[in-house]
Order: C-alpha cells, then structure tokens, then sequence
C-alpha cells in the first residue's frame, strides 16, 4: 500500500501503482509514474494485456514540441531536444485517474533538475483536485527525490530536513547520491531550477560533458543543439529590436567582442561565474616551489573568463575534445577550450572549460 506523506500526497513503488489502475483502491485520483522509458513501456504493455482502459491527453518533448506551451526549453534545459519530458493521460475504469509519466533513469548521472517543474506542478495541481501518488519501480529514489523537492518548496525546509521529515512516513526512501547533490543545487537556487544561475549553468555543463564524452566514445558526431546561441546573432536581434524595456536592459548588459574585429564573442548571460582560488590548494603537490615565495600577487584576479560552448565554436561541434578558440570572423586566437578542465589564473579549476582571454575581448554594452 503506499504511503501518506501529506494531506493528498502519497508515495509508493510500481506495484502500488497497478494496484489503484486495476482495483481502484483508496483515495488516489492522480499518479505520477517517474520511471526509466523501458519500465514506462513495460507498465503500458501490462495496462493493455489486462485491458485497462487508456486515453492519451498529450506528450510533450524538450523544447515544447506537442499540443502543450513550451514546457522544456531546449535552449536551456540540458536535455536533448528530442527527447521526452513527460506524457499525459486518462487511466482505469471510467478514466477516473490522470497520470502523468517522467522518464528518466535511477543513476547518479541522471538529470533530475530538468524535470522538477514539471513534477512539482503536477503535484500541486493534483491535489488540489484530488490525491497523486508518486512513484517510481522500487520507491525508494526517484519517486523520494521528487517528494524531498515538493516539501522542500512548499515548505521552505532543506535538503537534509525535507528528506528527514519524509522518512517520518516512509522510513527506507533513499534518493541516490547524484539526485542528492541536485536536491542541495535546487536547495541553493532558492527552491527554484533557476537557468541564469552560475549554479545551474555549472551542472548543465558538467552534465553536456558527459552526454559529449559518451557521444566521442561512440564516434558520433557532437550534438550542438544543446550549445548556445551565437551571440553576435541574438546581439543583432537584440539592436534591431529594443522598444522593450527587457530589451534594452539586454543590450545594456556587457557584450565581449573580439578586440581585433568587433565581433561578438560573449554575452554575459553565457559567462558561468565561477569562485576565486576554489580548487587551488588541489594542484599544490604538482606546482615546482623554487622561486622567491615573497614575489607572488596578493590577489589571484582571474584573466580570463569561462562560457558555455557556443554556437560559432566550429572546433568544438567538429568533435575536437581540446583546442584553441578562434574567432569565428577574423580567426583571431580567443582562447582555449578543454572538455577536461583548465585551471584559471586564480586558481579555480573550471570543467569543462571554454575560456576566453580577457586581453583578447573588449568589453561593450553596445
């Protein structure tokens, strides 16, 4: 039987959620199936072979492709463009249930930020209209880790109390350590997946170079859909376009141009924002330590800056997995770009890492 968390909200494992398909058992009139695309398969095989009874509402993609508004943002989002968000439909007899299914995987890998929004809405939504059930194939990880975040949100409590206070209801939930570490990221972007966050750029980074190494593990040619936009394109839109006041508050904020064409290069919107030194004290043992120790600056101001891979990056679309960074007018030498990771002159080891030298960009607001 599931668990009751909170008024309207319980928990439960894929058996649980056969249950109140097949039996109409309890309260439950909403079900959110967070499951792997084999499992989600499987379970709507099983409803069929015992015939119960399905109406399909809508299936909506990364990127908002379906009858649905742009839920996912293919810009943003680190998921690809092609894939799934979630799918929604009326179940059981009479199609008294709507449930909603999330696809994706219990590894530490797996994106989990990409899917809270559409998670947490779905929960609120329910039970305002009825009861949801949460659930996932064992109960233990996904479907915790979507709870943890609904209480985290609504409740305004942490990571470590909001899961604490779930295992009041159900004692052995245990989100995996991955969905854990994105739980504390959600925690410090305020309850919220907040995409101009240098936090959240910094996962969506982390996440790209593993989609990245996987795809040059394979031989596959590098998915630059997921880069972002060139900005000498979205600046020129931007000049042409300025009768808004988000407008002109856009072209107002730094622009980065290639100091021997004008080019632009960066937008601050692509500029992932890192700590000063953090990292440093990592690569002491591998640093020679002759010289004179009274000789070095007090600050360890950073020259360069770090960006997301964009979209005038031919060498990093090619595939390459280290180069220098040309600009894409001139062919003047920008930087560097290393999907292992670069140390930055203060110290921060950044990865991936698409750096721009300071010296080599002017910086604008027009």
């Amino acid at each position: 039987m599931p668990y009751l968390v909170r008024e309207n909200l319980f928990i439960g494992n894929i058996g649980d959620a056969a249950d109140v398909l097949q039996h109409d058992i309890g309260e439950i009139t909403h079900i959110l199936s967070v499951l792997s695309s084999t499992s989600i398969s499987f379970f709507s095989e099983w409803r069929r072979e015992i015939l119960i009874p399905t109406e399909e509402i809508r299936k909506v993609y990364v990127g908002g492709s379906g009858t649905e508004d742009d839920s996912g943002d293919g810009s943003k989002s680190s998921l690809a463009p092609e894939k799934v968000l979630y799918s929604l439909e009326k179940a059981g007899k009479d199609l008294k249930f709507v449930r909603m299914a999330v696809p994706f995987k219990d590894t530490e890998s797996e994106d989990l930020l990409d899917y809270l929004d559409v998670c947490l809405d779905f929960i609120d939504r329910s039970r305002k209209e009825g009861s949801v059930l949460v659930h996932c194939f064992a109960g233990v990880s996904r479907s915790a880790a979507i709870i943890t975040a609904y209480l985290m949100r609504t409740e305004q409590l942490s990571q470590e109390d909001a899961l604490e206070s779930l295992r009041q209801s159900c004692e052995f939930v245990c989100p995996n350590d991955g969905f854990l570490d994105q739980l504390k990221m959600f925690e410090e972007m305020g309850f919220r997946v907040d995409y101009a966050s240098p936090i959240y750029k910094r996962f969506r980074l982390k996440v790209l170079g593993i989609v990245i190494g996987d795809s040059y593990n394979r031989g596959e040619r590098i998915d630059s859909s997921k880069f972002g936009t060139d900005p000498d394109l979205s600046a020129a839109k931007i000049s042409s376009e300025v009768e808004t006041k988000a407008k002109i508050d856009a072209i107002r904020s730094p622009l980065y141009r290639c100091k021997k064409c004008r080019r632009v290069v960066a937008l601050q919107e692509n500029v992932v924002n890192h700590l000063p030194g953090e990292g440093e004290t990592s690569f002491e043992w591998n640093k020679r330590r002759s010289g004179n120790p009274f000789n070095k600056p007090e600050d360890n101001e950073c020259s360069s800056i770090f960006v997301e891979p964009l979209g005038w990056m031919t060498i990093v679309e090619e595939g390459a997995l280290e180069g220098k960074l040309l600009c894409a007018k001139c062919e003047a030498r920008l930087g560097y770009f290393n999907w292992s990771g670069i140390q930055c002159s203060c110290g921060s080891w950044i990865t991936p890492a698409f750096q721009i030298h300071k010296s080599r960009v002017d910086i604008s607001s027009v």
